[in-house]
Parts: C-alpha cells; sequence; structure tokens
C-alpha cells in the first residue's frame, strides 16, 4: 500500500518544478526563434517575459471584431507614403530633390500640408503673397510640388490645415492652429483648393490632430465642433470634386481624458473621440479613417492589446470601433508612423527611444505587418522624409529624430532599409490574407479595368472582358473570388504558379476557389467570357497563427504553477494551524 501523505508530497514535489521547466524551455525556445518578439515587439528578454504576461492577461478581454472577410475601399493601395514638407524649402530644387528620393526609396504618396494661412493670407478670397517683393500668387508654390508630384509619378495627400489669423476674432492668441469661428470660411478655401488640383489630386484629409493640443488651439476639444467643420469641407470638396476621396484628420493616439483642461493638457482619447464623432453624424462625411501609428517603446510586431497602453497595435481597436458603427466597408490609413532615433543626449524621451539600426529594421516589419496582417488598411505615411534646415535639432527636440536624411540629403540607415525593401515590393506587390478591393495593387493586368456597379460590395466590379487576362501573386493558401449575383456565366482558365491552365466555371454569385500551394504563388486568369469580380479574398497563411499557441501554453504554466504555489502556501498554513 502507498502511503496518502507521500503520495500527496510527490505529486507536490512534481507540481511546482515542471511547470517551472516548461516555461524556462518555453522561453528558451522563444528566445533563440525569435517568437516572443514577434509576440511582445520587445528585444530584451526581461521585457519579453513582461510581454508575454501582458498578453496572457489580454486573453481576458473581450475579443476585437475586424471584419478581415469584409473588403474595405482604397485599402488595396500601395502602402508606402512619406511626410515631406516641401512648402517650407525656398530653393525648388530642393524640393525636387526631395520627391526625387522619395521616389527612388520606393515611396509613392507625399503627404503634405496645403496650409491655409500660406494661400489666403491676407483676407478671404486674397490669394497674393504680398509678404515679400515682388507680389506673386500664393499658389505658385504649390503647383511646382503638385507638377513635382506628377513628374516623378507619385500620388498627394493634401492635408489642409492652419487657419490665417483673420479668420479668428482672437486672431492667434486662440492658438495658431486654432480652427475659424466660422466653418463656412474654411469650406470655402476647400472648395477653391480642390476645384483648382481637379484631376490632379484626388484625397484630401481635412485638418490634423483634432483631439489634442495645439491643433485645436486653446479651445477645448470638441469631437462634435470638428465634425462640423468637417462635414462643411466635405460637402464643398465633393461639390468641386465628385471624385474627392475624403480622409478625417488624423487622430493622435492618447490616453488623457481632459477635453477641457487648459493648454497644453487639453486633450481627448482617439477613440472616444472618435465614437462621439460617428454620434454627431460624421459617418458620412468621410470615406477614410486617419490616425497616427508610432511605436512609441517597442517594435511594430507589439501584440498587446491594452487601450490604455500606445504600440503599433492601436490600429486594431480603432478597426473594431468602425466595424461596430457599420463602417467595416472603409479602410484606415496611418498618417504619420515611425519610430524616434533620439540620441541619449537629448532629455527628451517622450517619443521612446530606438537606435538608428533598430529605426530602419521597425519601419520595414512594420510595412511587412500592414501588408500581411491588415488588409483594411491601405497608406502608412512615414515620418517624415527631412526638415528643410537643422533648427529642430539645435532647440534639442526629439521630433527632429524621425527624419530619414539630414537636412543636407545625407542619408539615415533608415533611408536606405527602405531604399532596399520598398522597390522590390513595388516590383512585385502580393495579395495577402484577408478581403481586398477589386481594385487591389497587386493586380498586374492591361485588360482589367473597373466599372461601378450599383448592387456591389463597395459600388465598382473588377471586369476582365472576353480574351483578357491578369496576373496576380498571392501569400497565402488560396484565392477566391467573389462573383456578383447578377454577372454572366461562363469560363475562365486559371493557372498556378507552373501548372498548366485549368477550364473554370463562373456562376453567379458563387465563389471560385484556387488553391495556392505555395508561400507565395503566381496565380494567372484567362477570361474565356467575360468575368466579374465583385472583391478578392485569400485564405491562410495567417502569419499570426503560430504564436497563438505559444502564448496559450505560456499562460496555462503560469496559471499551473500560481495554483501550484498557492496550494502549498495554503498546506504550510493549515501545518502551522
Amino acid at each position: 500500500m502507498f502511503n496518502p501523505r507521500f503520495l500527496r508530497k510527490l505529486a507536490v514535489a512534481l507540481f511546482i518544478p515542471i511547470p517551472i521547466l516548461t516555461l524556462l524551455l518555453l522561453v528558451g525556445i522563444g528566445w533563440r526563434t525569435g517568437y516572443l518578439y514577434e509576440l511582445t515587439g520587445e528585444e530584451q528578454l526581461f521585457a519579453q517575459i513582461k510581454g508575454l504576461s501582458d498578453l496572457s492577461a489580454d486573453l481576458l478581454r473581450p475579443r476585437l471584431h475586424l471584419a478581415n472577410d469584409e473588403p474595405a475601399a482604397h485599402s488595396g493601395v500601395n502602402p508606402f507614403g512619406v511626410n515631406v514638407f516641401l512648402e517650407q524649402e525656398p530653393d525648388p530644387a530642393a524640393r525636387e530633390r526631395t520627391v526625387q528620393m522619395a521616389a527612388a526609396a520606393g515611396f509613392k504618396w507625399l503627404r503634405q500640408e496645403f496650409v491655409w494661412e500660406d494661400i489666403e493670407i491676407h483676407g478671404k478670397g486674397d490669394f497674393q503673397d504680398r509678404r515679400h517683393e515682388p507680389y506673386r500668387s500664393a499658389w505658385d508654390k504649390y503647383d511646382n510640388i503638385v507638377d513635382l508630384a506628377d513628374k516623378y509619378d507619385m500620388q498627394v495627400i493634401a492635408r489642409v490645415s492652419n487657419p490665417p489669423a483673420w479668420t479668428r476674432s482672437q486672431g492667434n492668441e486662440a492658438g495658431s492652429y486654432a480652427p475659424p469661428d466660422n466653418v463656412q470660411d474654411f469650406a470655402d478655401f476647400v472648395f477653391t483648393l480642390v476645384q483648382r488640383y481637379r484631376g490632379r489630386i484626388r484625397y484630401y484629409q481635412l485638418w490634423n490632430e483634432p483631439n489634442i493640443y495645439p491643433e485645436w488651439g486653446n479651445y477645448a476639444i470638441s469631437p462634435e465642433d470638428y465634425t462640423q467643420l468637417l462635414c462643411a469641407g466635405a460637402r464643398a470638396a465633393r461639390a468641386a470634386d465628385p471624385d474627392v476621396v475624403i480622409i478625417n484628420g488624423a487622430l493622435a493616439s492618447t490616453i488623457v481624458l481632459q477635453p477641457a483642461a487648459p493648454p497644453p493638457g487639453n486633450a481627448l482619447n482617439d477613440l472616444i473621440f472618435m465614437q462621439r464623432m460617428y454620434d454627431a453624424g460624421a459617418r458620412d462625411c468621410f470615406d477614410i479613417v486617419a490616425m497616427q501609428g508610432y511605436g512609441l517603446w517597442s517594435g511594430p510586431t507589439d501584440r498587446r492589446m491594452n487601450p490604455r497602453v500606445l504600440n503599433f497595435a492601436r490600429p486594431l481597436f480603432m478597426r473594431d470601433l468602425m466595424v461596430a458603427n457599420g463602417d467595416a466597408h472603409k479602410a484606415i490609413w496611418i498618417s504619420e508612423m515611425n519610430w524616434n532615433a533620439v540620441p541619449d543626449a537629448v532629455p527628451d524621451k517622450r517619443f521612446g527611444q530606438v537606435s538608428e539600426a533598430q529605426q530602419a529594421r521597425y519601419l520595414v516589419r512594420a510595412y511587412e505587418r500592414i501588408q500581411q496582417e491588415w488588409p483594411w488598411l491601405g497608406v502608412a505615411n512615414t515620418w517624415y522624409f527631412k526638415r528643410p534646415d537643422d533648427t529642430w535639432r539645435q532647440e534639442a527636440k526629439p521630433e527632429y529624430y524621425f527624419r530619414l536624411t539630414e537636412p543636407d540629403f545625407t542619408p539615415l540607415p533608415v533611408y536606405e532599409a527602405m531604399k532596399e525593401y520598398a522597390p522590390a515590393v513595388n516590383d512585385r506587390p502580393l495579395m495577402g490574407v484577408g478581403a481586398h478591393p477589386p481594385d487591389h495593387w497587386a493586380i498586374r493586368s492591361q485588360d482589367y479595368v473597373l466599372r461601378d456597379h450599383a448592387t456591389a460590395t463597395l459600388g465598382t466590379i473588377g471586369l476582365l472582358p472576353a480574351g483578357g487576362s491578369l496576373q496576380v501573386a498571392v501569400q497565402g493558401a488560396s484565392l477566391r473570388l467573389w462573383i456578383p449575383e447578377d454577372a454572366p456565366p461562363g469560363t475562365i482558365e486559371v493557372a498556378v504558379d507552373d501548372a498548366g491552365p485549368q477550364s473554370r466555371q463562373v456562376e453567379p454569385g458563387r465563389v471560385i476557389r484556387i488553391k495556392t500551394p505555395g508561400d507565395v504563388s503566381l496565380v494567372r486568369i484567362t477570361a474565356v467570357d467575360e468575368l466579374w469580380v465583385d472583391h478578392w479574398q485569400v485564405k491562410g497563411q495567417d502569419r499570426t497563427g503560430l504564436f497563438w499557441p505559444l502564448l496559450c501554453l505560456a499562460s496555462a504554466v503560469f496559471l499551473a504553477l500560481s495554483v501550484g504555489l498557492l496550494y502549498v502556501f495554503s498546506r504550510r498554513r493549515q501545518s502551522t494551524v
């Protein structure tokens, strides 16, 4: 007969060391394979262990609803954008060199401010610049910027903000970025701006960071007041150009809940601000949701989801909020994204701190994660290309150290990393996991066109005429073509990689499934009969899937260890009573 007391002691003796050894084994495996970094965005071992415990706590929070199987308009675009300050470059040659170097690094979008106070300078309807002699048109500089974008095959995201002092009775005493007293003044300027560049600029961002100081001036932060401004500007823009795409003012990530605090403390949490915008009727006044995407104190692979922690995963919270408000069909664009390579000598570390080498690795990895995991996110604009001079450095501002090049165009490691990475992706873009609009940029074809279609999910379909062909590189286990209910029946020829073509029947309202056995496969489609595509979808090869078993096992080990220790302490307490 076994002694029950001996068995109990043996069980306790095994119950504690086994979880400890298992945990050490998991940590060792995660450290050596890089899984812990891919889970936590941390590079130091103890920070990774802390990150694992945070992720374990995340398992207890409600699941986010991201609607990855619903396509979002304006998400299937080239993701490489960069912020520039071309209006501050007095030398036209410096402007051109900036655009040329940005294009050489693979960027396809220029996020450029069209500064209201720099265009409608002296009074309403007055577009003459009389700050210098000889007088000149205030438009000249901005016309040159648009010309440069055209020359280097780049698109402009026009940020419209910074009202002139004459629009406020308090002038700049209310704050140089404060909104105008009369939103119609803003709407009239937007109409004039959009009308001038109709057919050349399509994407307009109305305002910037209205949820924090100083972008709303000295006034209390008000989502309702900003919604009035946004809607007035959107109506004016659409009247000037029906094809215009409106982006809301990028929301700054913050957990501050002090909208009426004295400046500079007036700020409001971005998620609360966005929900109140929806409540105020903003939904029809924007086509794309913009937010900032700074990594701050951890890397781009950080998967911790705590609403009170600011990290690169924050767009997931915004997407969840959009889905809850019926906006799954809209994309998120990141207006500013990067890590701060501030040196030790600069005391202000409020934007985090990484080395220049880390900054280079992190920015590239951020673009990889966006394309692999977030099908609803379109353009991500790097902050920023360069400043016109080194004033920020002399003033010890940490903002200076987000730059890709020095003011004299000396490239930094982050620029060189993007120059190596982005052009290669541009040459062969991939369609990753999730649902995608019919115009995804990975589609290569001279025959495939878009057509407006009233009953389509996003209001447009992709049309491949009979005899036409296309190809698309797919990163996943299968490619699916969603066929509209009213599409004509027909036949297509499908070839995957080196395999020969196979005939597939196209039936209205059905889904065509194409297996893609490689990690990356090239799919070629030839239309025997006219083919209509409502949207595309890639299944499988979700690169986050490998991480969750590790996390769940680690969480179970933590739980077992906790229960074991609790049992031992309770037994000891009983023995002393």
